[in-house]
């Protein structure tokens, strides 16, 4: 699994609560819910990040 990186979001109350709303009907996190919700736009825009092969010998 890929490591992950904290960062500070800023969005919109509005914009916050819709995504809170979609995410619990999709029975997902809010955080969980953005990471899709990126992921699509990447796929959509064909930039989908490449998957790194791991180094031997830092296994």
């Amino acid at each position: 699994m890929s490591k992950k990186k904290a960062f500070a979001l800023r969005v919109n109350e509005d914009m916050l609560k819709a995504i809170e709303k979609w995410a619990a009907d999709e029975f997902r996190s809010t955080n969980g819910q953005i990471e899709w919700m990126l992921m699509q736009s990447l796929k959509d825009a064909k930039r989908t990040p490449l998957k790194s092969k791991k180094n031997p010998k830092n296994e």
